[in-house]
């Protein structure tokens, strides 16, 4: 069984604010870094360090060719990367004092994947494996249908959120990883985390639904089933690859034949790891670090 991840690639520019800056507002900060990230990325390296076998898939720049080097670091197999004459996508971080982050993208290759691309990738997995899909790249609905069409186990987290997402084959999904506000937006209303959780199973029947509440947990639901799982606290240094932390360690634990709770509770104590920790997929623990 294996899983393609076919997702973004950043360039990762982080600076160290006291606070978010605000509209029109000018400040210092005191320190920049550069990693490599991508919400596409974080999550192979996550289920890489999970232990999970993942192939990455997607378009770099040649100002991006070091990523690969890392992504190889950590046991990613990067044969699936396209490189194209463009320049690789970039992420602009502000990581305040308080532990809090706010993002901007350039997409860059992550926008310039082609149809063949995907066709030649999806090639190479068979009914049965798993394709693992984010919001940073383009042709989402087109992979979502070919990796269907082959008989794989699609997971989708669809962040950052847009509108669109309501328009893809969401049906077709086997795992759907939302927050309480992208779960809300598709749900179409406003309710507790259970009710979201509710609307969600009613309209994906068959799916299994992750709901990530921050603070408040995380909740799971697929048709009548549910769970929950309280987080695990941490000092807080640098929130940026929680979630991509979350969705990998779960959906390795479920590989390996953990029920939902425990793989829940698993990654819970991932993503605890990795807020106490700076950068994005630098800050992901390996699963000894777990045990």
């Amino acid at each position: 069984m294996k899983i393609l991840n076919y997702g973004s690639l950043n360039i990762d520019i982080v600076y160290k604010v006291p606070h978010i800056v605000k509209p029109g507002e000018t400040i210092s900060a005191s320190d920049v870094q550069q990693y490599a990230g991508g919400k596409g990325a974080n999550q192979s390296v996550a289920l890489a360090k999970a232990g999970a076998a993942v192939w990455h898939g997607g378009t770099i720049g040649s100002d991006g060719l070091w990523l690969l080097d890392l992504l190889k670091k950590f046991n990613v197999r990067t044969d699936l990367v396209r490189q194209y004459d463009g320049p690789t996508g970039q992420a602009i971080i502000q990581v305040s004092d308080q532990g809090q982050n706010s993002i901007f993208l350039f997409g860059g290759g992550n926008q310039n994947n082609t149809e063949a691309d995907v066709d030649d990738a999806l090639s190479h997995f068979e009914e049965g494996d798993y394709l693992v899909l984010q919001n940073e790249i383009n042709l989402t609905s087109y992979i979502i249908e070919k990796a269907h069409a082959r008989g794989m186990k699609i997971c989708l987290n669809p962040a950052p959120y847009t509108e669109d997402v309501k328009s893809w084959p969401l049906e077709k999904l086997d795992l759907l990883v939302v927050n309480e506000i992208e779960g809300q937006d598709l749900a179409g209303k406003s309710g507790s985390f259970e009710e979201t959780l509710q609307v969600l199973t009613g309209m994906y029947p068959g799916t299994s639904i992750l709901l990530t509440a921050g603070k408040a947990g995380a909740y799971f639901g697929k048709d009548s089933g549910r769970e929950f799982v309280p987080i695990v606290d941490a000092p807080v240094v640098d929130t940026t690859a929680a979630g991509d932390t979350f969705f990998g360690y779960f959906l390795a634990g479920r590989l390996v034949g953990l029920t939902d709770r425990e793989a829940m509770e698993r990654a819970t104590r991932a993503s605890a790891m990795t807020v106490s920790r700076p950068g994005a997929m630098d800050s992901i623990p390996f699963a000894g670090e777990l045990d």
